[in-house]
């Protein structure tokens, strides 16, 4: 399963051309600004993975390597300032706890995607759980 998973992200990132589809073409291209230059958005829901309040472009996360970890992993935190990753992520799939990230949490962007502040491209009915969201 998760060689499915890798190889569709590879395949979607080597020539798909996401703005020919019937939803975003034709949408106006907007100055996205990304954080470090936006604070962090809130959470909308319980057990919402947080958003990721920078820019993302470049970073490499493949089967041998992590660029996230650099600066969000136990080793790293402290000296970078950025938020230590969960220790949720490095339970497996049985619950049980290991040394290094869970193969199944160790593709951040599974999960984490970087926030901008601009207007959605389709219209959204969302309302954040009682207590969560702005």
């Amino acid at each position: 399963m998760l060689a499915l998973v890798v190889s569709g992200a590879v395949w979607a990132a080597n020539g798909v051309d996401f703005s020919q589809s019937p939803e975003v073409s034709g949408t106006q291209e907007g100055a996205i600004r990304m954080p470090k230059e936006q604070d962090r958005m809130p959470l909308n829901y319980v057990n919402q993975p947080p958003m990721i309040p920078h820019s993302v472009e470049g970073y490499q996360v493949t089967t041998n390597t992590n660029r996230c970890l650099q600066c969000h992993g136990v080793e790293s935190y402290r000296t970078t300032g950025a938020p230590r990753i969960s220790p949720t992520h490095f339970m497996d799939s049985d619950g049980k706890v290991g040394a290094e990230v869970a193969p199944r949490r160790y593709f951040c962007l599974q999960c984490h995607v970087p926030q901008a502040d601009t207007a959605p491209i389709v219209g959204n009915t969302f309302t954040p759980s009682k207590g969560y969201g702005k």
